[in-house]
């Protein structure tokens, strides 16, 4: 199905690996013009073999989205430069690298990291952008935020929170942005083997006697068998398939939304 992204404009913020990186990948395959943008430096490389296969234009460019003053220097320099760009992804985030069960067993000094990537550069994104996606008065901006959000997971209590605050931000985004046409949703992911899921397996096995650890393939199957009723993992690209989907018209009317792609772990009625 033609999505119609094509000639649009998009900026992924965390594209350098992982769940942003797929994302990125998916408005590349619909023909849409892609910045990867990424604190790791690996980025302009991911961007530079995106082009490989690809109809627009990709680009990648080092970015700290917890510093306001680059962030907004990206903004401006993006407004002068493609005129076209339509959606913004926030795609970066951190865990605090500890398995949180119970959280006292962190301390209060292992939240602020945590809030400050996943909320606070959220935050920013969406300030500096702002005044240009409101004269596009066309677009879409997207976070992804995580099925933690949703059920108060205790095995990282700040990443938990954080992205609940993200669902909360989104909606107001949503709700400010609805006047210029411009629509704000999230997408929670699910059960993903990416570099954050693995440090949570080992963060929770540095903890546990020698006789009870596990390998992270075995602790991981036993979690999905367990938790999530279609009993298989999500993929990265899974998540891109449908941030495309819902950069495009086809979602016109979807906007303050969180949609879970997470094989049924989290279910509304």
């Amino acid at each position: 199905m033609d999505l119609g992204l094509s000639n649009d404009g998009v900026l992924v913020v965390g594209a350098a690996k992982g769940i942003g990186h797929a994302i990125a990948q998916q408005f590349a395959n619909e023909g849409a013009d892609v910045v990867l943008a990424d604190i790791d430096s690996h980025v302009k490389e991911a961007a530079n073999t995106m082009v490989e296969n690809s109809d627009g234009q990709i680009q990648g460019v080092i970015l700290d989205a917890t510093d306001y003053e680059s962030v907004q220097s990206l903004a401006s320099g993006l407004a002068e430069q493609q005129h076209n760009l339509n959606h913004i992804v926030y795609a970066a985030g951190v865990g605090s690298n500890k398995f949180g069960f119970p959280f006292w067993e962190l301390e209060p000094t292992d939240w602020p990291r945590v809030i400050e990537v996943n909320l606070m550069g959220a935050v920013n994104i969406a300030h500096a952008f702002a005044p240009y996606l409101q004269q596009r008065e066309t677009g879409s901006i997207l976070f992804i935020a995580s099925i933690a959000a949703q059920m108060g997971s205790q095995t990282d209590p700040p990443y938990s929170a954080a992205k609940a605050a993200i669902v909360n931000f989104m909606q107001v985004v949503a709700k400010d942005f609805a006047p210029y046409n411009i629509r704000a949703n999230a997408i929670s992911p699910g059960m993903i083997q990416t570099t954050l899921n693995k440090s949570v397996w080992a963060a929770w096995n540095e903890r546990q006697a020698t006789a009870d650890q596990r390998p992270y393939e075995e602790w991981a199957a036993e979690k999905i068998s367990t938790i999530c009723p279609l009993g298989r993992w999500q993929d990265p690209e899974d998540i891109g398939k449908m941030a495309v989907f819902l950069a495009s018209q086809a979602a016109k009317n979807v906007t303050g939304q969180t949609i879970n792609v997470d094989g049924g772990i989290i279910m509304h009625s």
